[in-house]
């Protein structure tokens, strides 16, 4: 899955120290000393640009706990450095889950190494335990399948899908994987396509450029709106029918719901979608096994299919698909066999 081929700008980002290990995993260890150019800089701010596999909350955590020296001695987070100056870590990870407990469940690995996973999550899972959802998520399931994940926060979660979405995540092993894939995905460098049957039949791809907010009265809805966070969709036909499209699309941010959201508002909603879809519609004279389909099928039909990304620890280019789940499979067939 992996590919040799080197990103230099990606290369570029690994850290000039890598951590070893103490007594046991939860340790981190490091000697280095802080570059010239940290003159002048405050010891949080140029302690965190020379390890950038950790966030600058951790640093100044790990400061404020008393467990960085520089040249022999404990030193503020707001305190100036000079630069060159020696600088030794020995601290403790600490947990990140409280609260969330372990479960043995299922969970359909498509890559895994020492520092990322990629898994294929089924339609009808939830992410996070939360309101309605407290236990059975993925994030349980994670915890009972790799307890190392207790370290990092959200189990490793960088990104998230919907409930009833199927496909791909990437999930971080180790706190500093965990900080890179956030920052690539804040710096969209992280390629993520999907598969969505919707209604109606697309004439062309396009881009969607449109805001999404909080919708003003359902406060569980999202909208395009024109004061809401900016949002890129692109998206090409894969396959017309007689009264749907099969899309590729491929997502530029990650707002909530937002595949679902510019698609209805471009008058193409998600097949199934029960938010944003509105009303059922049949294709005139369709098949009975096209109907018993459409009618039968409860989720929105997206699917999270393609993941590409920099690898966090080579640098190399990282790229999983996800087959499409069957019962989008068995859409797709009756939709196909509806063009007779």
């Amino acid at each position: 899955m992996a590919s040799r081929r080197v990103n230099p700008a990606s290369i570029a980002k690994l850290p000039a120290s890598l951590p070893t290990t103490g007594a046991g995993p939860e340790f981190r260890t490091h000697s280095l000393r802080l570059p010239p150019e940290a003159a002048g800089q405050r010891f949080d701010q140029a302690l965190a640009r020379s390890l950038p596999q950790y966030s600058r909350a951790r640093i100044k955590d790990w400061i404020d706990s008393g467990l960085v020296q520089l040249d022999g001695r404990p030193l503020r987070a707001k305190d100036k450095v000079l630069g060159g100056e020696q600088v030794r870590i020995e601290a403790q990870l600490p947990a990140q889950n409280q609260g969330v407990a372990p479960e043995a469940m299922p969970v359909e690995v498509l890559h895994k190494d020492r520092s990322v996973m990629v898994i294929n999550k089924p339609a009808g899972l939830v992410v996070h335990p939360g309101a309605g959802n407290a236990s059975h998520t993925l994030q349980n399931a994670l915890l009972g399948l790799d307890p190392g994940l207790a370290l990092v926060p959200r189990a490793g979660i960088v990104h998230r899908l919907d409930k009833d979405t199927s496909g791909l995540l990437v999930i971080a092993r180790t706190p500093e994987a965990h900080t890179a894939l956030v920052a690539a995905l804040a710096a969209r460098e992280v390629t993520r396509e999907y598969l969505a049957v919707c209604l109606g039949v697309v004439t062309a791809g396009a881009t969607i450029d449109e805001p999404i907010g909080r919708h003003r009265t359902q406060r569980t809805r999202m909208a395009v709106r024109a004061d809401g966070r900016a949002s890129v969709t692109h998206y090409r036909v894969v396959k017309r029918y007689r009264g749907h499209t099969l899309l590729r699309v491929r997502l530029e941010t990650g707002r909530t719901h937002q595949i679902r959201v510019h698609l209805a508002h471009a008058g193409h909603p998600v097949v199934g979608d029960p938010v944003y879809g509105g009303r059922r519609r049949l294709v005139a004279k369709a098949s009975p096994a096209l109907v018993a389909q459409l009618r039968g099928f409860t989720r929105q039909a997206l699917h999270a299919a393609r993941l590409k990304l920099v690898h966090p620890s080579t640098g190399r280019d990282l790229e999983c698909e996800a087959p499409v789940p069957k019962d989008m499979r068995d859409l797709l067939a009756a939709l196909e066999a509806d063009q007779a």
